[in-house]
């Protein structure tokens, strides 16, 4: 309650409005208003998204109600209503959870499969929206829940399956239901996985459309415009403009070093400059730039502290086929030592592939020295493994 309090306050007295004047304009009763804006009551979201309209927050205020900033460290709750029979506040509590306990999971233990766990919560969802079985007045709320429900499934299919197609339609319904209730928050998060989405289902000039158009928007917060220009700069490369998509880049990174992170909206707790190294190296990777994407890619993989995500042994992947593609054969054995552990603990799908790739490129060259060669067979193997084996 108090940083919504304090966050409100600011945005109103930077846009020269008075709890009264807020009051008249958002049509509520301002002694209600007066007490959230002093941080004695817990305001709706409806009250959030009225004020983020009146100051052009951008959605700013409802993430803060919606959600804490860090999902991956709070507890969770195990007395929470039934998905499929809540009703109201209970309704949009047991959404919000299991989109809580989905995002832990998938961030922990290098990214746990949850695309078909999200993928039937959503399936839920979607059903008890179209049967209208709860009362009106919960029904942004609902459609903001299920919205980011929706979002979540939507990575998971393409992190964990490589389902585009899928992973694109339960974007495009989150971005629906986002727009229904005017979640600002949950549709910039949504068109950033659009924008992925379409760069590695090879439309990149889709991906710089999505990116630019948010862009022009204006009124992003700075790490949400950050991975917005990362997004450009995959767009860019992939359209063949190598030159200015390093310079979108560069503006993410620096776009990084003003964030605030109370200003920030709730999911961007994983936009870090290992974030946009992730993404540069993969342009670079994909593009053959292969002596440009090794630096990049040992900034992206190295140990630090703050929220670690799932998917981040794909910089690793993406590495160890660099340094096989300019012959840097000591270190590519180093890097394919390090993998051969983790792959019998990594689900996301997209990543795997990627690494099955490499291996085929590495002994597919003549000059692969026997402990690199060695390796990469490992490599294969652990791939090819039974997934329900235990190590003895």
């Amino acid at each position: 309650m108090r940083e919504f309090a304090d966050l409100a306050r600011r945005a109103l007295h930077e846009s020269g409005y008075s709890i009264k004047a807020a009051a008249r304009a958002t049509k509520y009763d301002i002694s209600y208003l007066s007490r959230v804006l002093n941080g004695k009551q817990k305001p709706s979201v409806k009250l959030a998204q009225s004020l983020d309209d009146l100051v052009g927050a951008g959605g700013e205020l409802a993430a803060v109600v919606m959600k804490p900033a860090d999902p991956t460290n709070q507890p969770l709750r195990h007395d929470l209503p039934d998905l499929d029979t809540a009703q109201g506040e209970d309704f949009v509590l047991a959404i919000r959870h299991i989109s809580q306990r989905l995002i832990t999971l998938d961030n922990e233990v290098r990214g746990l499969p949850i695309a078909g766990l999200a993928a039937c919560s959503f399936k839920v969802v979607h059903r008890r929206l179209g049967e209208g079985d709860y009362a009106l007045r919960h029904e942004r709320d609902i459609q903001s829940a299920a919205a980011e429900l929706a979002e979540i499934a939507g990575w998971a299919l393409f992190n964990n399956e490589g389902q585009f197609d899928a992973a694109r339609r339960f974007s495009q319904e989150a971005l629906f239901l986002a727009g229904l209730c005017g979640d600002r928050s949950t549709e910039l998060i949504t068109l950033q996985n659009l924008g992925m989405i379409a760069g590695w289902a090879g439309r990149p000039r889709e991906e710089l459309a999505i990116a630019r158009s948010v862009l022009r928007q204006g009124r992003l917060t700075p790490r949400v415009e950050a991975v917005f220009r990362a997004r450009e700069g995959q767009g860019l490369a992939g359209t063949g403009d190598p030159t200015s998509a390093a310079c979108a880049f560069d503006r993410a990174r620096a776009l990084l070093q003003e964030s605030s992170p109370r200003n920030e909206p709730h999911w961007a707790w994983w936009i870090s400059l290992s974030e946009i190294d992730r993404q540069q190296g993969r342009m670079q990777h994909e593009t053959g730039q292969w002596v440009d994407s090794i630096p990049t890619l040992e900034r992206a993989t190295e140990k630090h502290h703050g929220a670690q995500v799932g998917y981040e042994n794909v910089a690793s992947v993406r590495l160890l086929d660099s340094l096989v593609a300019v012959k840097s054969w000591q270190a590519a054995e180093e890097e394919a030592a390090k993998l051969i552990a983790a792959i019998s603990e990594t689900s996301s799908g997209v990543t795997l592939k990627i690494l099955r790739q490499a291996t085929r490129r590495g002994k597919r060259m003549s000059a692969v020295p026997s402990g690199l060669r060695d390796a990469l067979d490992q490599i294969d193997g652990a791939l090819d493994a039974d997934p329900y084996e235990l190590s003895q």
